[in-house]
């Protein structure tokens, strides 16, 4: 167990927000962990994560050893696009969740690069080496640490927000903006816990959009830019403005274009290598039902690919 102490100077944020600001090695997600499991106290007590800190608040934090690492690798096949010594850049397809968690104990991109490598026991218990996330049936590129420096080093570029990150996505309706930026904050659904929904009192959220291709009056197809990356992100707000994702069976309407779940790709993935400082940036094509879809409509609607 490692303790770590720290007193709030000025007026500050909320209780998780501090944390991660404060502590670089501590993620605002971890923080809420933490606190959520009686590991901080604020001037001796247990406070939320939503406690607004004080100026003069003394903040003790508690950080458990890690647990042994407990997953057993499976052979599943990975699309890797880029390796070395400290990082994996992988294309992950749809269907397959990131990491090890309720409902899905194995079977997971965690199992799998744990049978193609000796992955450390960073970043928690079931998520190691595991620095961003996307949804289960959301494809495309994601970044893997393979050392603590790299972790450290690529979770630091997240929160700074200057790695890159361009995904590809179908919408519902007709957008008639060809750009935009959506800026909405978000959290827990009061209504649903299993939904993310627009919320006065949640974390900072920016998505930018443009718009790449028209189907009539029924479809757009876009490229978002994430400044942020909250849970289900761009689902949300992409409701938010009434062009839902097609696909989606959380957010979206029920009667859209089958697939196997939202169209949402990560397409373009970008940040500095965590130990010779050089700019990296990844492509990865969209997913064949994807391609086949954009065709399909094109046929439909007379247009051509732009």
């Amino acid at each position: 167990m490692k303790e770590l102490n720290y007193q709030v100077m000025i007026q500050g944020p909320r209780l998780d927000k501090s944390i991660s600001e404060t502590i670089s090695d501590i993620s605002r997600s971890h923080a809420n962990e933490l606190i959520k499991q009686n590991f901080v106290k604020v001037n001796g007590e247990s406070q939320k994560a939503k406690y607004k800190v004080k100026k003069g608040d003394e903040i003790t934090v508690e950080v458990p050893a890690p647990q042994k690492l407990d997953l057993e690798p499976e052979n599943i096949k990975l699309d890797i696009i880029y390796e070395d010594k400290d990082v994996i850049v992988v294309n992950k397809p749809q269907g397959m969740v990131v990491h090890p968690a309720p409902g899905h104990p194995n079977h997971t991109l965690v199992n799998a690069l744990l049978y193609h490598t000796n992955l450390p026991n960073i970043n928690g218990t079931f998520r190691p080496g595991i620095v961003h996330r996307i949804d289960k049936d959301t494809s495309g590129l994601l970044m893997v640490a393979k050392s603590e420096v790299a972790l450290k080093s690529l979770s630091q570029q997240l929160k700074n927000k200057t790695s890159r990150r361009k995904y590809i996505a179908l919408v519902h309706g007709s957008i008639k903006e060809d750009t935009g930026t959506i800026d909405a904050p978000l959290g827990r659904s009061p209504k649903d816990r299993k939904k993310q929904a627009i919320v006065s009192d949640g974390r900072n959220a920016v998505t930018h959009f443009k718009v790449l291709e028209r189907f009539g009056n029924d479809y757009t197809l876009i490229q978002c830019q994430l400044e942020t990356g909250r849970t289900h992100q761009i689902r949300v707000h992409m409701k938010y403005i009434n062009h839902p994702l097609v696909g989606d069976p959380l957010y979206g309407p029920r009667k859209t274009i089958k697939g196997k779940g939202q169209f949402l790709h990560a397409a373009e993935l970008g940040f500095k290598h965590p130990t010779t400082g050089e700019e990296v940036n990844f492509e990865t094509p969209l997913p064949e039902i994807f391609k086949k879809t954009l065709n399909n409509l094109r046929d439909q609607y007379h247009t051509k690919e732009v």
